[in-house]
């Protein structure tokens, strides 16, 4: 059975990502295609609870930027492993809101970390599961 793709969308928030998303699932679900959306941060529980802690802060404490870029990469090294790769490799699509293109904009360039830094954590954290394409919204 041949890989189906690793599809990923990006782009500002409210540009429509996870419209697209829920679009082009829909669609490929009408044409027969398995397939599994998820998104970053989150996707499994480890990425829940990083994603709220993301989003919630404890009221008062500023998170530095290396440490939201710890653990945006700690949220995607356990979605890769624990539920893209082994959906790829039992044949499904896989459509992600958001994957590492966002870390390196918000993480890298927003807050000024280094690109090489931020890359190689990216790297780090997927492996060898890279996007067969991404889908850059831009509006």
């Amino acid at each position: 059975m041949p890989r189906r793709p690793f599809i990923t969308f990006e782009g500002s928030e409210g540009c429509g990502k996870s419209t697209q998303v829920q679009r082009l699932a829909a669609r490929l679900e009408r044409n027969g295609v398995p397939l599994l959306v998820t998104r970053e941060p989150g996707g499994t529980a480890i990425g829940e609870t990083i994603r709220e802690l993301l989003q919630f802060a404890p009221h008062g404490v500023g998170m530095t930027a290396k440490t939201e870029l710890l653990l945006f990469e700690a949220s995607r090294s356990q979605l890769v492993r624990e539920i893209i790769k082994p959906a790829l490799e039992r044949g499904l699509c896989v459509i992600s809101d958001r994957f590492f293109d966002s870390t390196t904009v918000y993480q890298g360039a927003a807050r000024n970390l280094d690109r090489q830094i931020v890359e190689q954590l990216n790297a780090f954290a997927v492996g060898d599961c890279r996007p067969d394409l991404t889908f850059i919204l831009d509006i």
